[in-house]
C-alpha cells in the first residue's frame, strides 16, 4: 500500500485544464487518437458516470477524494495540462456538468442544471499531481484488489502494466496490494493468453459475436482442469509471456471461437453465460469424445452428453427421475386436483417405470452365473 503520507500535497488545478486518460485500464481499446470530447462520452456512456454527476450536483466535489494527475506539457507550447490517471469518472461527470454543449453531446439531458455560483465551485478542482509510476500500488490496491474493483479486463491490463513496463516482478505487485489467493498471478496468464491469441490471429477481439468482451469467461475458464489440460498450461501461477505451447496453438484458436463466437463465421458463442456454461465446457475439453462433438459443430450440452457416456447418462437420469417423483408424491394431498389429465400421466409413468424394471431385471437375472 501507499503511504498517504509520502504522496504530494493536494492542490487545485483549473478544470480546464485537466484531461481524460487514453490510457484508462477501463478502455479495453487504449486508442490514443481519440479526442477529449470521445473519451468524456465513453467515459459517460461504458462506465456509468452517471450516478457520480448526480452526486456532484447535488453535494459538490468532495476535497476529501482528489484526482489523481500527470503534468504534461506539450512540446513547442508554454500550456500545461494534467492528465488524470486515477478519478476519470469524475473528471467526466465534472466536465459534463460543466459544458451544455457537451452535455447534449452525451445524451446527459436528465442532469439538473448548476446555478452560476454552482459551476464557479467546480472550475478549480482538488488534485495530487504526480505520475502514474509513483502511485500504482495505491491504484492496484484500491481497483484489483480493494473496495473499488474493475471488471476483469481492467484489471489484467493493469497488472501487465506495472509487470513489463515498470519491471515489477508479480510476487511482489500481489504482495503490495494485498492479494493473498494468487489473482494477480492468474489475471496476468489470462492477459498474456489473450495476447497469444490475438498475435497468432488465432482470434480478433473485435470479430467476437457479442458487444460486450467478457474477458472473465477466459480468466475464470483458465483456472479449471479441463482449459489448463487443452491449452497444455501448467498451474496457476504461470508467468511466461507464451503460456500456451506452440503446440497448442491451434487449441487455442478453437477454444477462443467456442468463448466468442466469431461474426465472420457467423457463429455463436459456446459460452452464454458463466453458470452453467463455462463448467459444462471446462467437462466436455476433458473428453475426446466431446472435443469431437464440439468440432463437429454440435450443441454444447449434446457434446457434454457425447463424453458422459450412455452408461453416466441412464444412472443421471434414473437418479433425476426419483427425485423428481418423490417431489410429486409429497405434493399428491395439496397439489392434486382430481384433474384427468394429470392421473393418464401418472399412469403413464407408472407403466414407463414398470417397463424400465422389467427390462433391467431380465438382463441382470441373464448374467447371473448357473449354479
Amino acid at each position: 500500500m501507499v503511504d498517504a503520507a509520502q504522496l504530494p500535497k493536494v492542490t487545485t488545478v483549473k478544470t480546464a485544464l485537466l484531461r481524460a486518460d487514453a490510457q484508462n485500464p477501463r478502455f479495453a481499446d487504449g486508442d490514443d487518437s481519440q479526442t477529449q470530447e470521445q473519451l468524456i462520452a465513453r467515459l459517460w456512456k461504458e462506465m456509468a458516470a452517471e450516478e457520480i454527476a448526480m452526486s456532484i450536483a447535488a453535494n459538490g466535489f468532495f476535497a476529501h477524494e482528489p484526482l489523481f494527475a500527470e503534468e504534461k506539457k506539450a512540446k513547442g507550447s508554454k500550456e500545461t495540462t494534467y492528465t488524470v490517471v486515477e478519478g476519470n469518472r469524475r473528471l467526466a461527470a465534472v466536465k459534463i456538468l460543466l459544458d451544455d454543449k457537451l452535455r447534449k453531446e452525451v445524451g446527459a439531458t436528465d442532469l439538473p442544471k448548476l446555478t452560476a455560483s454552482g459551476k464557479a465551485k467546480l472550475e478549480e478542482l482538488p488534485v495530487i499531481i504526480c505520475s502514474r509510476e509513483d502511485i500504482w500500488q495505491y491504484i492496484g490496491f484500491k481497483h484489483v484488489n480493494g473496495p473499488q474493483v474493475w471488471e476483469s479486463y481492467s484489471k489484467a491490463k493493469y497488472i501487465a502494466w506495472v509487470h513489463n513496463d515498470l519491471n515489477i516482478p508479480l510476487n511482489e505487485i500481489a504482495t503490495r496490494i494485498g492479494d493473498q489467493h494468487s489473482t494477480v498471478q492468474r489475471l496476468y496468464r489470462a492477459y498474456r493468453v489473450l495476447l497469444q491469441a490475438e498475435e497468432s490471429a488465432r482470434f480478433d477481439r473485435e470479430d467476437r459475436s457479442k458487444k460486450h468482451f467478457s474477458f472473465s469467461h477466459l480468466y475464470t475458464g483458465l483456472s479449471y482442469p479441463g482449459f489448463q489440460s487443452f491449452l497444455g498450461l501448467k498451474g496457476d501461477g504461470n508467468s511466461s509471456s507464451a503460456p500456451v505451447p506452440k503446440s497448442k496453438s491451434k487449441h487455442l484458436g478453437e477454444l477462443m471461437l467456442w468463448l466468442y463466437g466469431s461474426k465472420k463465421e457467423d457463429k455463436q458463442p459456446l459460452v452464454r453465460s458463466q453458470n452453467p456454461d463455462l463448467k459444462q465446457l471446462d467437462e466436455a475439453l476433458q473428453s475426446p469424445n466431446s472435443i469431437a462433438a464440439l468440432r463437429a459443430g454440435l450443441p454444447l450440452k449434446v457434446s457434454v452428453a457425447i463424453g458422459r457416456g450412455d452408461e453416466r447418462l441412464f444412472r443421471e437420469a434414473l437418479v433425476t427421475a426419483k427425485q423428481a417423483l418423490e417431489e410429486a408424491r409429497s405434493k399428491v394431498l395439496t397439489g392434486y386436483k382430481k384433474e384427468k389429465d394429470l392421473l393418464t400421466t401418472a399412469e403413464a409413468i407408472r407403466v414407463l417405470a414398470e417397463s424400465i424394471a422389467t427390462e433391467m431385471a431380465t438382463m441382470a437375472a441373464s448374467r447371473r452365473p448357473r449354479s
